[in-house]
């Protein structure tokens, strides 16, 4: 069998770097920056307040000195004047601050008599003042190229004036199941048939790892049918994902189109569940057969394929983050040399320690397990026992 790193380092292997796309900012979230971004103006572009209170001249402001309110500023407007001796301005959070005046006293340690206000503490040059350029000066390169733009870096384009983005396209993946034994969309199932659930769960899967999902389609086994569908796929995809007819000993006619037309590693990888894998190329496109078995569909998918699409995608970290977990119950011990994924339950302490157990039946069939698990306990030697602590890789 086939190490678990060997086998990862060649399918990640089949990505190539995809090219880039200019997107409106609102589209763009999660993918990956493809330009460096060098500003053009000061961030903020003008003094203003970091606080409600009163804009003044510092050397004014002495406690319990009396000054004259000669305005108001709110955000978003400007005092037309200018602050000389003796005399305030009140000034609301974000309001540009009013000509000559170098500081602001918060209106929590003011009060109002009369036309006057009266400080209650001293004040120095730049108290509660934001200077232009503060957080970004013309000429900063705010960001790099293989910047993943979450939330926070999409709020700093915006606030450049940035519209649009240059940033590595969403890989386009097809899915695809084949098999007469397969029943999909809610169809009754007659005589030795089984629900088609990979096609759905693995397409979500690539979604949610980044991936522009095209259904490739339940194809019946035919081989001409299934060579139509693996060349469609190849055509218009960076990467196509199919299930079943990866194991060894397998006479499945996807094998014998993949072999024919593409140019396929086949592999026994030395994990449970999801031993059996193929990986390689038809045309442009990699593909990937995952193993048929719905659990071991989706491990194959976790270990392999999300990887793989986040690799098309310019992302550096690959792999979910692993958190280390106190096990609850006993944790079945791997075949010796075998890395065993089991399906875990994660709980998190009031003092941020996580806690495993087991999400149920941990057979290939067993579903109901995946969907309740919040991640895969890896088992490389003997088995856990309860306290014990093992990594787990988190799903969320």
């Amino acid at each position: 069998m086939i190490p678990l790193p060997e086998a990862q380092q060649f399918v990640w292997s089949l990505a190539e770097r995809l090219p880039s796309v200019r997107l409106p900012l609102r589209e763009a979230a999660g993918l990956v920056l493809a330009e460096p971004i060098v500003a053009t103006e000061s961030v903020p572009p003008f003094a203003n307040t970091a606080m409600d209170g009163f804009a003044l001249r510092s050397t004014d402001a002495v406690a319990g000195a009396r000054l004259r309110v000669i305005g108001t500023v709110a955000a978003g407007s400007v005092f037309e004047g200018t602050v000389g001796d003796g005399e305030a301005v009140r000034i609301m959070t974000g309001a540009p601050m009013p000509v000559d005046a170098d500081a602001v006293v918060i209106v929590e340690r003011t009060r109002i008599e009369g036309d006057d206000v009266v400080v209650e503490v001293d004040a120095s040059p730049g108290q509660h003042v934001r200077p232009a350029g503060d957080d970004i000066k013309p000429g900063d390169e705010v960001l790099q190229p293989g910047v993943v733009l979450n939330p926070g870096v999409l709020g700093v384009l915006a606030t450049l004036g940035r519209s649009e983005v240059s940033v590595i396209r969403r890989p386009k993946v097809g899915v695809m199941s084949t098999g007469d034994e397969l029943v999909a969309d809610g169809a009754p199932l007659g005589p030795g048939q089984i629900r088609d659930s990979n096609r759905l769960a693995v397409g979500a899967a690539a979604a949610a790892a980044g991936a522009e999902v095209v259904d490739l389609g339940l194809v019946r086994d035919d081989e001409s049918a299934i060579e139509d569908a693996l060349r469609s796929g190849a055509e218009c995809c960076d990467l196509v994902l199919s299930s079943g007819g990866v194991s060894m000993g397998d006479f499945d006619w996807v094998k014998v189109v993949l072999d024919r037309i593409g140019n396929m590693r086949w592999m026994q990888v030395a994990i449970r569940p999801a031993k059996p894998l193929a990986a390689g190329r038809v045309g442009h496109a990699a593909v990937v057969g995952l193993p048929g078995n719905p659990v071991s569909s989706l491990v194959s998918f976790e270990l392999f394929a999300r990887p793989l699409i986040r690799r098309f995608a310019g992302h550096s970290r690959l792999e979910r983050p692993r958190i280390l977990a106190t096990v609850m119950d006993p944790l079945p011990e791997p075949p010796p040399g075998v890395t065993s994924f089991v399906r875990v339950r994660l709980t998190q302490a009031d003092d941020l320690s996580w806690s495993a157990t087991s999400a149920g039946a941990q057979g290939s069939h067993h579903t109901a397990a995946m969907a309740a698990a919040g991640g895969l306990a890896v088992l490389t030697g003997g088995g856990v026992e309860v306290g014990g602590r093992v990594p787990v890789i988190a799903f969320d």
